[in-house]
């Protein structure tokens, strides 16, 4: 996500850019541990606006669905599974798997019990960016439709969202891709993206 830092800093916002150990704990203990860190991000700006990748837009549903952010602004996500990864049903239970993504990347399949399905619609300002191109062939044969690689373009769209993007970019390199630095930003400035 540092590589969207200049474009934003350039256009005035102060960056922060929130880690978590994503391979260690479930979602819901991670949802905490970012909260945690949130706190003393939100006492310092008037408006708080957020761009995740992938699990970090679980973690922010999971954070709002119980705790709303007072000054919460508008929220861009790229290539979030938002209702699960065929990945995941397919491999989740293989050990190397469970190894490599942990706890919460298990919890992000498309049963009725996976973590992003639990969370239902958002009611907050979000703008979904999802790729459609893939660098793993032989995952994307387990993925129904158009795909990143990870997130099929139909999972990663999310009942609420107030706009939907999709471009040409694979699921790990999404935040690098200048077209997609330049609709997450004007995501935030307006409501919209430059391209829909």
């Amino acid at each position: 996500m540092e590589t969207m830092r200049p474009l934003f800093e350039k256009s005035g916002y102060a960056v922060e850019n929130i880690g978590y150990p994503s391979r260690r704990m479930p979602v819901s203990q991670l949802a905490e541990l970012v909260r945690a860190k949130l706190e003393g991000v939100a006492k310092r700006f008037d408006r708080l606006h957020f761009v995740t990748h992938s699990m970090g837009g679980i973690l922010l549903r999971q954070i709002l669905r119980s705790d709303r952010i007072a000054n919460l602004g508008r929220c861009v996500m790229l290539a979030p599974p938002s209702k699960g990864s065929h990945v995941v049903d397919r491999l989740g239970s293989w050990f190397f798997f469970r190894w490599l993504n942990g706890p919460a990347g298990c919890e992000l399949g498309t049963g009725s019990n996976a973590a992003p399905v639990l969370l239902g619609p958002v009611d907050f300002e979000v703008g979904v960016i999802a790729g459609t191109r893939s660098i793993n062939v032989i995952l994307s044969l387990m993925i129904p439709g158009p795909d990143d690689g990870k997130v099929a373009v139909s999972h990663a769209r999310l009942e609420g969202q107030s706009a939907f993007l999709q471009v040409p970019i694979s699921h790990s390199f999404i935040m690098r891709n200048k077209v997609v630095q330049a609709n997450a930003l004007a995501f935030l400035q307006t409501g919209g993206f430059l391209r829909e």
